[in-house]
């Protein structure tokens, strides 16, 4: 069970113009962009970049001396995996750049990206998936509803601003809605860009509206996408896709296997599975027909309705949430009782149609599909 971590004790003395960059290194260049990085890596305005080894020098100087620091980490195997970064001869000399990160609840957007220098000619940019900020899952529940969201918009905007200013060929990718945001930048910026693109890995991205999937810009891009999902995915099997998907193994089990520090990794590449689990078929034959049975005006109120009352909570993000439960618990009660009676029949009919459409779909469990017999 190796995951990114034996990967770099295997390979990490190897510079990419020595082994060039793989599968497993999109998975961590895509980790890393998760690092609250505010102050520390130079924006898309600043001409110098700063290398991953002085990086986490900083990151480590900050979870000495800033109390809240720690609590911006995603993941708490996040402070190991720059350290181990920074000390390899793989990724301790590659230069990070062009960080944003930004959050507006009023336009219900939640974007990040930065850019690396992997020293073979390459520049990686790396979009960051949803954080743990309400609104950044909000964003996500509008994909249902909307066929463009705006950090689609500012990842396009993004790559092109970057793109003018870098020289040379370019490698794109994000995990979970960064992998999204790779797809529709690489699909829907200028031409004289789109084919300085080489490759865009997606990993347990959700999927894009199918005007997106039917347009020239797709098709223009389509061969050079690389998508993986782990054999449970959830996220991944969101919405339409129009590629392939390659699944890698987890030691994790159902949602879990989201998380890019569970997925198995060999020398220079993923483990694969021949297919995803039976409940993944489960849950996404249920969630497309979930999402089937409502109109898109009925989408969008029912998950304005959910965030309108998450949000009485006054918590803006999950760890928020979790450090006054009693408090935020009690709003969010009271809040459900204030709203009116058409928005409260419209959330039991929307939950109804989603037990109903997993009642509808239940024998997705007991039949194994005939590629898997």
């Amino acid at each position: 069970m190796a995951n990114l971590f034996d990967y770099l004790t295997w390979r990490g003395d190897l510079e990419f113009t020595i082994s060039p960059l793989n599968p497993v290194d999109n998975v961590i260049l895509c980790q890393l962009s998760y690092l609250p990085l505010d102050d520390i890596v130079p924006g898309p305005g600043e001409k110098n970049g700063i290398s991953i080894s002085l990086a986490a020098k900083m990151i480590r100087e900050k979870l000495q001396s800033d109390s809240d620091f720690k609590s911006r980490l995603m993941y708490k195997d996040d402070p190991e995996l720059i350290n181990t970064l920074a000390s390899s001869n793989r990724f301790g000399k590659c230069h990070l750049f062009g960080y944003v990160n930004h959050i507006d609840t009023d336009r219900e957007v939640q974007f990040s990206a930065v850019c690396v220098h992997t020293n073979d000619g390459h520049c990686f940019v790396a979009f960051r998936g949803t954080d743990f900020t309400f609104v950044g899952w909000k964003e996500d529940f509008n994909m249902s509803f909307k066929e463009v969201i705006p950090a689609q918009i500012e990842a396009v905007n993004y790559l092109e601003r970057m793109g003018s200013m870098i020289k040379g060929p370019l490698r794109l990718g994000g995990h979970s809605k960064g992998g999204n945001l790779a797809v529709y930048a690489a699909s829907n910026c200028r031409k004289r860009i789109q084919k300085r693109i080489t490759e865009i890995y997606s990993n347990d991205a959700p999927g894009f509206h199918k005007n997106v999937i039917a347009s020239e810009g797709f098709e223009a891009i389509r061969d050079r996408v690389r998508s993986y999902v782990p054999q449970a995915s959830v996220v991944g099997m969101l919405l339409e896709h129009g590629c392939d998907y390659t699944v890698i193994k987890s030691s994790q089990i159902g949602l879990l296997q989201h998380d890019l520090y569970s997925w198995e990794m060999t020398h220079n590449d993923m483990v694969q599975v021949d297919n995803i689990t039976l409940g993944s078929r489960f849950v996404d034959k249920t969630l497309r027909d979930w999402i089937d049975s409502l109109d898109k005006e009925q989408r969008e109120q029912f998950f304005d309705a959910m965030y309108s009352i998450l949000s009485a909570s006054e918590a803006k993000s999950l760890p928020e949430l979790e450090s006054s439960w009693f408090k935020a618990v009690s709003r969010i009660i009271k809040s459900f009782g204030n709203i009116d009676e058409y928005t409260r029949n419209l959330i039991s009919k929307t939950l109804g149609e989603l037990f109903n459409a997993a009642r509808r779909n239940i024998d997705t469990l007991l039949k194994p599909d005939k590629n898997e017999q």
